[in-house]
């Protein structure tokens, strides 16, 4: 240190900390950090004294203090910070023991003085361990680019990311009535449901036939991605896999499994399945689906409502660009179209009850908006660190920028009324990424055809970017419905799929706009060609989460 005036606040802690060791050891009920008035009024005079110590330089300090005071507290505190220049004269240092202790105790630390200064032992060690911290130090990760090699996805639309575009490209919707349960004695009857669907050369027959749905799409999703990726076995068996990584999460995770373990404890538990309990956790389709891949990087799932699958898709990228690891799967899986599910959620009174028009129930922005419509799915990523993804060959679809998330702190289920939360995410998102706000003209929207939410984020939106005359807005959920915890991986998908086509979906069934918003801003009912130079991906959840993922062409 360069001055005493520096040294004295940090000189003054080591030798309240060095003293105070032994003190409480000889008296135990005065350790607490609550003090009572005497104790306070006593080290208030301590401080006093300390405070009158002046810088005295060299290295003899370190010795003194630790053959003052030589018990096994000190030893550990001069191990950690002898770098640091003395300030204490010895002088000083023994005028500050009559504050210190009982008569006992001050005899004592001679005596433990004496014996360290005959062994001539008790400071070599921590000296040297000091001297050697100083000169390793661990050098900074430079931030690594990350970009998108493949996608996966199983939805209403389709099971392949061309065919799943192709149909936003054309306005197909495919929200239709339930056909997998009775919904006679539900208000709502409609859903963007998965109509086909097989796992055979995705998911071993014994686990398609006792897990959850949303762990057969979500496996059945990553195993696609890594297959458009052009992750064959030989590129596999070539890859560390101790630096690839899983991050697909679940808002609601396995719903049928523990709806039908409920069912069957009515009976006895004997009738339950023994996997009910795993297979409802949001975590296990990540973990199932690296254990199939033998891929031993990070891998946990996280639930933020229906912001998960963005929560996820940047968590891994964060992995990538420290360095952790070179490539990661990630995004949501979600498969509510359940009794339990729907009636949850008809309960909330947050669905659409437009059963006599499905495919015009989902509207966002429209002035007859009345809920949203549930759907269900999967949209998985493959993430990878450029040079690793050039190294093999790999087709790059887009560059990740980055992103953010924040919290409204307001309700359970409402947004803000300002969306102040959705602003400050997307202003985060921007300012993290390193975009400017002009470059960023394509946002595939939260939009999910409810009364408030949708104005709120379209404000937020209008708030950050004002009245660019290239930003165009579109919502996937106007043709497939509310994903849920997997809507903003798929809607991620959607924008990757923008940026390499050169086309942006329509926004179907926005007949009659809710005049708080500009169709200048919002893609019409046919698609629209766009030379995307940022697009930005918007996912909000229940508990006010809210996430703002950036992407671009790679170049």
């Amino acid at each position: 240190m360069a001055s005493s005036s520096t040294a004295s606040p940090f000189c003054t802690w080591l030798l309240a900390a060095c003293i105070s060791s032994p003190y409480e050891k000889d008296h135990p009920m005065r350790s607490s950090i609550f003090q009572s008035p005497k104790r306070l009024s006593q080290w208030a005079r301590r401080k006093k004294l300390i405070s009158k110590c002046s810088y005295v330089g060299g290295a003899d300090f370190a010795s003194n203090l630790s053959s003052s005071f030589s018990v096994s507290g000190i030893h550990h505190l001069m191990s950690s910070f002898l770098a640091f220049e003395p300030c204490y004269d010895s002088k000083v240092l023994y005028e500050s023991l009559a504050f210190f202790g009982s008569k006992r105790s001050r005899t004592r630390r001679q005596r433990q003085m004496n014996g360290a200064v005959h062994s001539g032992i008790t400071m070599a060690v921590p000296v040297q361990r000091a001297e050697q911290g100083t000169t390793k130090k661990k050098p900074l990760t430079k931030q690594r680019q990350v970009v998108v090699t493949g996608l996966g996805v199983v939805t209403p639309l389709g099971h392949d990311p061309d065919v799943f575009y192709n149909s936003l490209l054309e306005g197909v919707s495919g929200i239709s009535e339930i056909g997998a349960f009775d919904c006679a004695r539900f208000p709502t009857k409609i859903a963007g449901e998965i109509k086909s669907f097989s796992t055979d050369g995705w998911v071993s027959p014994k686990l398609s036939k006792k897990a959850d749905k949303f762990m057969l799409y979500l496996i059945s999703a990553g195993k696609k991605a890594l297959a458009d990726g052009g992750i064959t076995e030989e590129v596999m068996d070539n890859l560390d896999k101790r630096r690839c990584g899983v991050i697909i999460g679940s808002a609601l995770g396995g719903m049928k499994v523990f709806n039908d373990a409920i069912e069957a404890l009515r009976i006895s538990y004997k009738k339950m399945n023994p996997f009910c309990i795993p297979f409802a956790t949001t975590n296990m389709g990540s973990a199932i689906l690296a254990m199939d891949l033998g891929w031993m990087g990070p891998n946990y799932s996280i639930s933020t409502a229906c912001a998960t699958s963005n929560f996820c898709i940047l968590n891994a990228a964060y992995h990538i660009m420290r360095g952790e690891t070179d490539m990661m799967l990630c995004g949501g899986s979600e498969a509510a179209i359940i009794p339990i599910g729907l009636g949850g959620f008809s309960a909330c009174k947050v669905l659409s009850q437009r059963n006599s028009e499905p495919t015009k129930a989902s509207c966002p922005w429209d002035i007859n908006r009345d809920g949203f419509v549930i759907g269900e799915g999967a949209g998985v990523l493959l993430l990878e660190e450029l040079e690793h993804a050039k190294k093999r060959g790999a087709n790059i679809y887009a560059e990740f920028l980055g992103g953010s998330f924040t919290c409204d702190a307001y309700h359970m289920t409402e947004p803000h009324p300002d969306g102040t939360g959705v602003a400050l995410c997307i202003e985060k998102a921007l300012d993290q990424s390193g975009v400017c706000r002009e470059d960023v003209n394509y946002i595939n929207a939260y939009a999910a055809s409810t009364p408030t939410g949708d104005l709120k984020e379209y404000r937020a939106i209008i708030r950050c970017f004002g009245k660019n005359p290239e930003l165009r807005v579109n919502s996937t959920k106007s043709m497939i419905g509310h994903l849920l915890g997997a809507s903003g991986a798929v809607e991620a998908v959607a924008t990757i799929k923008a940026i390499q086509t050169g086309c942006i979906h329509p926004n179907i069934n926005l007949e009659n706009p809710d005049e708080s918003v500009d169709m200048n801003v919002l893609v019409g009912p046919k698609k629209e060609k766009l030379d995307i130079k940022v697009a930005m991906s918007n996912a909000l959840g229940f508990g006010g989460h809210n996430s703002s993922i950036l992407f671009a062409p790679y170049k």
